[in-house]
Order: structure tokens, then C-alpha cells, then sequence
């Protein structure tokens, strides 16, 4: 091969990557076996630089049906079936082009949903940008990237007519040159009718369904494993092309197929396209593929074997069919106007064979491609000199600050004030279904009809937290998320992860990563929250500079008094409000919002979690909320208690009265495993009987009434709150 040197560059394919393809193949590799190994040999598709730290997770657990290594993981909800869920990154899309990099992530993940046979009934996303406060260019560049991710998660999500119910965002000036857009899709399958990626039985055929393939996303999968620069507009025609009209029409046909014993599996041509789908499908099952290029539907004249192997066409699946049905499997996909062609069929040869007009253009054995891919063990700075530069938190300044111009200026900051203008832009009430949608505070929660439960879903992750600490932020995450769950009166049960991180050439990165997910492995098995499913998406880097590490969260747990979910906010005069905490609480600043705003660092003291106490948090709220002892709960995260009380009073409309003689500290300081909750003063006392024997205690904090805000010495109406929490926002976005 000529200039082999700048054939691999362009490839992101070193030397001794080039040597192992020598020795798979007995020979050298032509163009299109080279572009395959790339994009399976990817950071996206391989995992490389990730995979050992991924090994002990725990995944198992007696309600789990299907954990990692599928197209999503499913959990048992109970009646006879399954919540199919998972969250992937699509941020370099994104960020080069918002609006179509948002959508296709948003399509993406529905489709590994709705691949296993169930479908999808809600979303979540987790979006994080760089400060949209500012008036300079790069203020008004994150607002364009806003409106553009915002526009194309509601865009796709609404054409699809699935809810978008609840999500996450942020704002940090890490994130200016790579913001992060997670897309998380949960659907209901029953457990007898699930469906996988798997290509099995001899001379059954390979069928391409869906779309045309095209030259759009042509080398997503490389590009997405690749740091940024200056030049990073020219990848423009990697970021795909999708059409939520074509894949409403490919999720009613899947789901019209599934109906029929017409299948073995099938597969979503994600990232890679048709080369992954097909080496997973064949790799799985231990089996040999030939498939003819030259069948493939395409969108464009003379494309080549290459395009059409690593184009990232959307709305596009692969299935294995089972041998005499191919007229039936036709039949529904011609009446739903969608494309589908035989283009191969399973072998025993072990081997990928590709045909171009009868010609063979690659052979690949499937096995060694996946076996023999690159496994890296990079460096790892174990006392992360990051660390270091960061200054102190001056603390001693933070408790002389003013407590309401600190309360006014944390209520109008883009994390804490009111994001209608985001969810407003989402339907969350087609499919019927939504009980808490998004604006309303923590978990979203929908109503299951199938066997008539509820399923409390949450997005989360402190990445200024994790940035101080990753292994003590993830672990928060893993436990917010839970706890969220169990403050709408549910109970937990698995998690999926979307770990987003910077270059992996990075040493500091690499701890970074090393410890986020020990912190995930400890939360995940002392919480009982097994991991089902999950991404990785690294080099989010741009010019050197490396993003918070931010392992976005996201858990679902199951709500069996359908008709008795918790609320967050606060609404009835006369009610008491109590925070649950544990005994030793103790509110820092570090990582902290009002240190972000107000020190000049947020590098102080962290307040770790206890997970025994976490998780007996979880079981106190589950049994007061059967009992009848909350009228509502509330968790106390950014901005600390005092914001999460104004919070709660300013959704449920209604003023508040402090009683509580706390500090600064104890106000506006932030920890783990503390919530609020509004009663009735004859049921304090049985609420506190089911803390006995633990570490959690009730402290009274403030009365419900009136028209004004009145906590400790901050004093604001009702109503100059309330225009401040839900309009600035919008000012931010719309008028700076």
C-alpha cells in the first residue's frame, strides 16, 4: 500500500496496529479492510483504553434479564415484563453541528431500544455547555449550541411521539471547546418477546431494513474516538443526517415483525454503520457472514464497498432472518414504504466476506477482529499535579458574604433557576403515561398500563465534584439518582452510565477515569444497583484542554403505588418541614454552587457519602411514603438546603417560615444523603420511630405559609421569587 505511513494516520491506526492486521490476515489489507479494522479497533467500538477498568462492575441481580453487551440492558418491572433502557454520548456530533449531531443521538439510542423488541416510551438527556452568561463570543456560541441540541432533541423526540420527561444540565467552563450531549431511551417489552443481536444458522440471510445509506456520518465512529482542534469544522460530513419520520416508520415495522416468528436477531447500524452491526451479529454467535455491497439500498451514486461499509446512515437495521421468510419480512417493510433487501447470508467460515458486483473485495475472520483488537494499559498519574494548581477555597470569605445577595444570585444562576424554556420545547405527555415530567424537580416518573406500576427514572452527575474527586463523585451520582427514585416513593434498581471523560493520552485523565469507576463499583453493589448497560465517550478534548470527568448517571426503579407518587414541591399552609439527614452532617464547600459563584475556587473539604446510610435513607422514604407520613420530599443538592426549600415553596407556591438557627455553612454547604420533607405535625412521630436503630435524624427547618420567602435573614416575595426562578432563564438565552 502506498504512503502506508499517511494511509494509517488518516485511519488512527499506529504501526504495531498495522503489524496485527498483518498477522489476523496471513497478507496485507486492501482499503476497505483497513477502513473496517479502523472503526472496530476504534476508541468507540473497541473500548481499548476502557475496558479493564470496566471489569467488575456489577451487573447481576435477580430482577436483571439482560445486562451489558446487547444493544440495551432490561430489568424485570414485574406483570411478565421488562424496562429495556440505556444512555449514550453523541457530544462530537453535536458539537460540530448541533441541531443534527442532537437528533441523531436521540434516534440512536431509540433504536438499541427498540431493537430488543420493546417500545420506547421515554426519554432523559444530559446536556452540559460552557457558560451561557457570558457577552462575549464564546457566551454566544454556547447559547447557538444550546438552542441547536435543545432544537434537535424535541425535534426528534416529538416527530417520534416519544416523551421527552426529565433530564440534567450544566454549565462549566471546561466544557467551551466539547459540550456533552447524553441520550437516554427506556421502553417496555413483555419478557417472553425480547429480541438480540445475534446471527445464527447456516444459510439463513442477512437483510438490510430501513433507510438508504448514504455518505453522511461517513467515519462517525473514528471521529468520535479523536480529540478536537481548530480545524474540527472540516468533520462536518461525519456528523449523520437523520429523519425522525423514517424511524417512526422503521419502530412500527420492527415491532410488526416482532409479532411474527420470522427472525434469529437483529441489530442497529450505530456507530460503524454496517460494519459493526454485522461483525456483532456474526461475532456473537460464533458464525461467518457473506454479504453483497453492491444490494445494499443506496442514497448516492457510485459509492464504493469503503463508504458503504463505514457510512452512519441513520434509521438502518440489520436482521437475521430465518430461511424461507424473506418474502413475509419484505412484505411489512414494503408496506411501511421502508427499503428491504437481501444483501448475504449466515456461515459457518467464521469469516466476514464482502462481494462487490460477484467480486470479493475483503475477507476478514470475525473472531480475531474483536480478540485480538488493541487492549491499552496507558499511563495513569496517580497524584494528578491538576490537583495542585487549584487554589484553596477562601472559607473564611464565603461566611462574611451577604446571605441574600448570595440566595438572589444563586436563585437566577442558569443550574438552579426554573429551565422551561429547555423542556417546554419537549412533548411530555404524548403516549399518556407521564405522571411527573420534567420542571418538576428530581425523577420523572411514568405510569407502566401493562401491569400497572410506575417506573421513576433520574439523570445525574456533579462534575465539579467529580473533577475534585472522581471516585467520591461518581459514587454521589450512583447514590443521587437512587435517591431520587426513592423521593418519588420507588425504589432503585439498576443504573446505566454514559462516562464522558478527555484524552485518554492523558495520564491524569486516565486516573480520572480508573477512579470513577471504582466509585461506580462500590455505590453500584452497596446500593444493590446493578450496571445493565452503558457508553464510553473519551477524548472530548479540545486544544489540549480536557472536560471535567463527568460519568453521567442514570437509574430507574419501579413505583408500585402507581396513584401514591411523592411530589417535590411544597403546597399546603400549615405543614412542617424537617430535613432527614444523617446525624453527623456536615455541609462543605467544596465542589460546592455558592462556592463556584462566590470563592475564588471551589477546592475545599468534601462531604462524603455514606452508603449504609444512603441506602437506609431509601428504605426510611419507601415506608413513610406507603404509610401516609409525607405530603412531599425534596432532595437537598446544588445551592444546598437554603435553594432547595426556596425551590420547593416557589413550585408549590406558597411562602416559608425558618425556624432552624443554622450557619452559613449549613445553609448554602452541600452533602450527600439529605433531603426535605413537608408533614403534618402528628406524624412526626411515627416518621420518627423508622429512624431508630440508624444514623439519620429529623431537624426541623421551617413552617409552610404566607407569601414571602423568609429563611434565616434572607427575606424575598412570593412573587418577585417566583418571576426570578421561572424567567431568567429565557433571559439568558433569548436576550444576551
Amino acid at each position: 500500500m502506498e504512503n502506508l505511513s499517511q494511509v494509517l494516520k488518516q485511519h488512527k491506526l499506529t504501526q504495531e496496529d498495522y503489524d496485527k492486521i498483518l498477522s489476523i490476515l496471513g497478507r496485507e489489507p486492501n482499503l476497505v479492510e483497513l477502513g473496517i479494522f479502523s472503526a472496530m479497533w476504534s476508541e468507540h467500538c473497541s473500548y481499548k483504553s476502557s475496558k479493564i477498568y470496566l471489569n467488575g462492575f456489577p451487573t447481576r441481580a435477580p430482577w436483571v434479564i439482560q445486562g451489558p453487551g446487547e444493544n440495551a440492558g432490561i430489568i424485570d418491572i414485574g406483570g411478565g415484563y421488562g424496562a429495556v433502557f440505556k444512555m449514550e454520548s453523541h457530544n462530537h456530533p453535536s458539537f460540530i453541528e448541533p441541531y443534527a449531531g442532537a437528533a441523531t443521538g436521540v434516534g440512536g439510542i431509540m433504536r438499541d431500544i427498540f431493537t430488543m423488541g420493546a417500545r420506547v416510551v421515554a426519554s432523559l438527556n444530559s446536556i452540559r455547555f460552557g457558560d451561557i452568561t457570558k457577552k462575549d463570543s464564546m457566551g454566544a456560541k454556547h447559547r447557538y449550541l444550546l438552542r441547536g441540541v435543545v432544537a434537535g432533541i424535541g425535534g426528534y423526540g416529538n416527530c417520534m411521539g416519544v416523551p421527552t420527561i426529565g433530564g440534567e444540565m450544566s454549565f462549566e467552563p471546561s466544557y467551551e471547546g466539547n459540550i456533552l450531549v447524553n441520550a437516554f431511551s427506556l421502553g417496555i417489552v413483555k419478557n417472553d418477546e425480547i429480541f438480540y443481536g445475534k446471527a445464527e444458522g447456516i444459510g439463513n440471510p442477512v437483510i438490510y431494513v430501513g433507510s438508504k445509506t448514504g455518505r453522511d456520518g461517513l467515519g462517525g465512529a473514528v471521529m468520535s474516538s479523536d480529540s478536537f482542534s481548530e480545524d474540527s469544522k472540516s468533520l462536518r460530513p461525519t456528523v449523520q443526517v437523520g429523519d425522525p419520520f423514517t424511524e417512526k416508520l422503521l419502530l412500527e415495522a420492527c415491532l410488526e415483525l416482532f409479532q411474527q416468528d420470522l427472525i434469529v436477531g437483529i441489530q442497529d447500524m450505530g456507530a460503524a454503520g454496517l460494519t459493526s452491526s454485522s461483525f456483532e451479529m456474526a461475532g456473537r454467535s460464533g458464525s461467518g457472514m457473506i454479504m453483497h455491497l453492491d444490494k445494499v439500498p443506496m442514497r448516492e451514486s457510485g459509492m464504493t464497498p469503503y463508504e458503504l461499509m463505514l457510512s452512519e446512515s441513520q434509521e438502518r437495521m440489520l436482521i437475521c432472518a430465518k430461511k424461507g421468510c424473506e418474502a413475509k419480512i419484505i412484505e411489512i417493510f414494503s408496506k411501511w414504504e421502508l427499503d428491504c433487501a437481501i444483501i448475504g447470508e449466515v456461515t459457518n467460515s467464521g469469516k466476514m466476506e464482502l462481494f462487490w458486483y460477484n467480486e470479493k473485495c475483503a475477507e476478514i475472520p470475525i473472531a480475531p477482529l474483536s480478540e485480538k483488537a488493541p487492549l491499552l494499559r496507558r499511563p495513569i498519574s496517580e497524584n494528578p499535579h491538576y490537583l495542585d494548581s487549584i487554589a484553596p477555597l477562601d472559607k473564611q470569605s464565603l461566611e462574611t458574604q451577604d446571605t441574600q445577595k448570595v440566595f438572589e444570585s444563586l436563585l437566577k444562576s442558569p443550574e438552579i433557576c426554573d429551565k422551561a424554556w429547555v423542556y417546554t420545547q419537549y412533548d411530555s405527555s404524548v403516549q399518556t403515561n407521564t405522571i411527573i415530567p420534567s420542571g418538576a424537580g428530581g425523577a420523572s416518573v411514568i405510569r407502566v398500563k401493562e401491569n400497572g406500576k410506575g417506573l421513576g427514572m433520574s439523570v445525574a452527575c456533579q462534575s465539579r465534584l467529580c473533577f475534585l474527586d472522581p471516585k467520591e463523585g461518581a459514587k454521589q451520582a450512583v447514590a443521587k439518582v437512587g435517591r431520587d427514585i426513592a423521593l418519588r416513593g420507588g425504589r432503585a434498581l439498576a443504573i446505566t452510565d454514559c462516562l464522558n471523560f478527555g484524552s485518554p493520552e492523558n495520564p491524569e485523565v486516565m486516573w480520572q477515569f480508573k477512579e470513577s469507576c471504582e466509585g461506580i463499583k462500590e455505590a453500584c453493589k452497596a446500593l444493590n444497583t446493578p450496571v445493565v448497560s452503558g457508553n464510553v465517550s473519551l477524548y472530548n478534548q479540545t486544544n489540549g484542554k480536557d472536560i471535567y470527568p463527568t460519568p453521567s448517571i442514570a437509574g430507574v426503579g419501579v413505583i408500585d403505588a402507581v396513584d401514591n407518587v411523592l411530589q417535590s414541591h411544597f403546597n399546603e399552609a400549615g405543614l412542617e418541614v424537617y430535613r432527614l439527614a444523617p446525624r453527623d452532617i456536615q455541609p462543605q464547600f467544596g465542589a460546592s454552587l455558592v462556592a463556584k459563584y462566590f470563592g475564588n475556587s471551589f477546592k475545599s473539604e468534601i462531604a462524603r457519602i455514606s452508603l449504609k446510610d444512603e441506602l437506609f435513607l431509601w428504605s426510611a422514604l419507601n415506608t413513610a411514603n406507603e404509610h401516609g407520613l409525607l405530603k412531599a420530599a425534596v432532595d437537598i443538592y446544588q445551592g444546598g438546603l437554603a435553594l432547595a426549600l426556596a425551590k420547593a415553596c416557589i413550585r408549590g407556591n406558597i411562602g416559608v417560615q425558618s425556624v432552624a438557627n443554622l450557619s452559613f455553612s449549613e445553609w448554602f454547604g452541600e452533602a450527600p444523603t439529605q433531603v426535605l420533607v413537608a408533614l403534618e405535625p402528628q406524624n412526626l412521630k411515627n416518621l420518627s420511630s423508622l429512624l431508630e436503630d440508624s444514623n439519620l435524624t429529623l431537624t426541623k427547618i421551617a413552617t409552610l405559609d404566607g407569601a414571602a420567602l423568609q429563611i434565616d435573614k434572607i427575606s424575598l416575595s412570593l412573587q418577585n421569587a417566583h418571576q426570578t426562578f421561572y424567567q431568567q432563564f429565557q433571559n439568558i438565552v433569548e436576550t444576551l
